[in-house]
């Protein structure tokens, strides 16, 4: 998963702030889908993880399909989804699914959604 990662920096647009950022999220069918930020200058950017998530919706995928989602920052530390990602995250994905975290240079710390979204806001939260 690390190369396949590493691989999809290069397709990351990122001009402006030249932190490139990579995702593949893993369907329970074993089907995976990519994704790469894309920055743009007035500012309405998207993210890498809601780029392969959008992906997989976009290809007929639904809330319980999902296994797992893989990111990847252009940093020596490990870096964490943003909380946009995190509310998208939460829209799609279950508790018990894994988030996993890697530095590129390989280093990495897997979550649960639940722990790396304590409080989310979800559906029921609408009634």
């Amino acid at each position: 998963m690390i190369e396949k990662l590493r691989s999809l920096h290069k397709n990351s647009y990122s001009p402006y702030f030249h932190f490139p950022v990579s995702c593949i999220v893993v369907m329970k069918d074993g089907k995976e889908f990519s994704g790469v930020n894309v920055e743009n200058a007035n500012g309405t950017s998207i993210c890498a993880e809601r780029n392969a998530i959008h992906a997989a919706i976009g290809a007929g995928y639904r809330k319980g399909d999902f296994k797992e989602l893989h990111v990847m920052t252009s940093s020596k530390s490990i870096g964490t989804p943003c909380f946009a990602c995190r509310q998208v995250i939460t829209e799609f994905f279950f508790g018990e699914d894994l988030i996993i975290c890697y530095s590129l240079n390989g280093d990495s710390h897997t979550f649960t959604v639940s722990e790396l979204c304590p409080y989310g806001f979800g559906s029921d939260d609408l009634k």
